[in-house]
C-alpha cells in the first residue's frame, strides 16, 4: 500500500491493511514519516515504511504540489526495490492525490494489478481548499488527471455510493467501481467496553469533536452556537426550525463544553472566535490523540459534532466522525448534506443548516429539551451503523483483493 498520511493516524488505511493481515496476507505500506518516529515498525502486523516527508498542513498549494512530487518520487523507488525481494501480488494505492498512483508503474509493467482507493473527489477538493485551482484550465488539468490516474488502474475503490455515482457519471463503468465504507471496527468502538456517562450527569452539556481542525469544518460556527446558548435562550427563539429538529425556545441558558481532539490549521481561528464570545473557558484543544483513544474520549461526551461545511466538494462526503459517535451511542448532531441523509435518514441525526449559528443552537438545545427523541434517534443511529458495519465491509474488501491478486498476470494498463 502507498498512502500520502501518516499510517498510525489513518482509520481506513489501517481498517483494510488490518483486514489483510487477520486473513492471513502480508502487508507491507509506505507512508508519511512524523519527525521522532521510527522508519520501520510493524503495527498489528503490518509492516510500515515510513518515507522522510511530513506534511504541511495548510499549506500554499505550491507547498503542497511540491510535498506530493517528493513523496512520489521517493514511493516510486522504495516500491521497486521492495518489489524485488517481496514480490507483490498486488498494489493499492490510497488518494490524495490520484496521481500517485504512477508511483508504481514499474509494478505495473510487470504485471502487478494496482487497486486506486480513491478516497475524495480530487477535482472538488482542491477546487474547495485552494482558490487558484477554480480557474477552468485547472479545473480541467485536475479532471484530466483523475481520468487518467483511474484508467492505469486494475480496479477502483471508493468510500461511499455518491462517490461511485459520480465516477459512473463521468464515464467509468459500473463494474470497475467498488464501495468499500469508512465504517469504524465494531471491536474498537463499542460502548460496552466504557463507563457509561449518564446525559449532562454534572449539569453540562459536553460535546466531543474527533477529527481535523481545517476550515472543512465549521468549528468557528460551534463556538459561536455555545455562546449563544450560554447567554441565554433568547438567542435561539425565532431561529427557523429545522425539519428534523425541535423548535428553538427562549427557555434558560444551556451550559456546553467542547472537547477537540484533532489538529490542524484551523485551530488559531477557532481560539480567537472563543476568547471573543467569552467562551474559552468552555473549549479545549487536547491535540491529535491515538486513533485507539478516540473511542474512550467519545465515551466521556454526552454528543458528537459532525459540522461540515456545505459545498459542492463535501456534498459527496459522509465523515467517519458519523459513524464512530453513533457506533458509541451518542446523539450526533450534523450538517445537513445530500450523502450524509443518504446513508441516515432525514430524522435519525441532529441535523442543522451549514453556516447557519442559529440552526445549530436550536438543534443543541432540542438535544437537551427532548430525551424521549434523543434516545431514540441514537438507537437508529446505533443500528444504522451496525447494518454498515467494518466486518461485513472487511470480508467484502478481502475477497476483492483476493480476486484481482489471484490473477496470474494482469492486462497491461486500458482506457474506461
Amino acid at each position: 500500500m502507498l498512502t500520502h498520511s501518516y499510517y498510525e493516524e489513518d482509520p481506513r488505511v489501517r481498517r483494510e491493511a488490518e483486514a489483510l493481515v487477520e486473513s492471513g496476507r502480508g502487508v507491507d505500506v509506505l507512508a508519511l514519516r512524523r519527525p521522532g518516529t521510527p522508519e520501520r515498525e510493524c503495527l498489528d502486523g503490518v509492516s510500515v515504511h515510513r518515507l522522510p516527508v511530513h506534511r504541511n498542513q495548510g499549506a500554499p498549494l505550491g507547498r503542497y504540489l511540491a510535498e506530493y512530487a517528493d513523496f512520489f518520487a521517493r514511493s516510486t523507488l522504495a516500491a521497486a526495490r521492495l518489489h524485488r525481494r517481496r514480490r507483490y501480488g498486488l498494489v493499492q494505492v490510497h488518494t490524495l492525490p490520484d496521481p500517485l498512483v504512477f508511483a508504481v508503474s514499474p509494478l505495473r509493467m510487470l504485471g502487478v494489478p494496482v487497486l486506486l482507493d480513491l478516497h475524495e473527489a480530487m477535482p472538488e477538493f482542491f477546487r474547495s481548499r485552494f482558490p487558484a485551482a477554480s480557474r477552468p484550465a485547472v479545473h480541467a488539468g485536475l479532471l484530466g488527471a483523475e481520468h487518467a490516474s483511474i484508467a492505469f488502474a486494475s480496479h477502483v475503490l471508493t468510500v461511499n455510493e455518491a462517490l461511485a455515482d459520480r465516477l459512473v457519471g463521468l464515464g467509468v463503468p459500473r463494474e470497475r467501481v467498488t464501495v468499500i465504507l469508512n465504517s469504524p471496527r465494531a471491536d474498537r468502538f463499542d460502548p460496552g467496553l466504557f463507563p457509561a456517562r449518564p446525559f449532562m450527569a454534572d449539569g453540562i452539556l459536553r460535546l466531543v469533536y474527533a477529527g481535523a481542525l481545517t476550515p472543512l469544518y465549521q468549528l468557528e460556527l460551534v463556538v459561536e452556537a455555545i455562546a449563544m446558548l450560554a447567554r441565554s435562550g433568547r438567542s435561539s427563539a425565532g431561529a427557523e426550525t429545522p425539519s428534523s429538529g425541535p423548535p428553538a425556545t427562549p427557555e434558560t441558558p444551556i451550559q456546553v463544553t467542547l472537547d477537540m481532539f484533532g489538529r490542524g490549521d484551523a485551530q488559531p481561528a477557532i481560539e480567537a472566535a472563543a476568547a471573543s464570545l467569552g467562551v474559552a473557558d468552555r473549549v479545549t484543544f487536547h491535540g491529535r490523540i491515538p486513533i485507539e483513544d478516540v473511542p474512550a474520549r467519545i465515551a466521556d461526551a454526552d454528543a458528537g459534532l459532525a459540522p461540515t461545511r456545505r459545498d459542492e466538494f463535501t456534498d459527496f462526503s459522509l465523515s467517519t466522525k458519523i459513524f464512530e459517535y453513533a457506533a458509541m451511542g451518542k446523539p450526533v448532531i450534523a450538517s445537513r448534506l445530500p450523502t450524509v441523509e443518504r446513508y441516515f435518514g432525514r430524522d435519525t441525526l441532529w441535523y442543522f443548516e451549514p453556516g447557519d449559528a442559529r440552526s445549530l443552537a436550536a438543534s443543541i438545545r432540542g438535544l437537551v429539551t427532548h430525551p424521549d427523541r434523543r434516545g431514540a434517534s441514537a438507537a437508529a443511529a446505533a443500528a444504522r451503523v451496525r447494518e454498515l458495519a467494518w466486518e461485513r465491509e472487511a470480508s467484502r474488501y478481502v475477497a476483492l483483493v483476493d480476486g484481482l491478486a489471484g490473477a496470474s498476470r494482469c492486462a497491461p494498463p486500458r482506457g474506461w
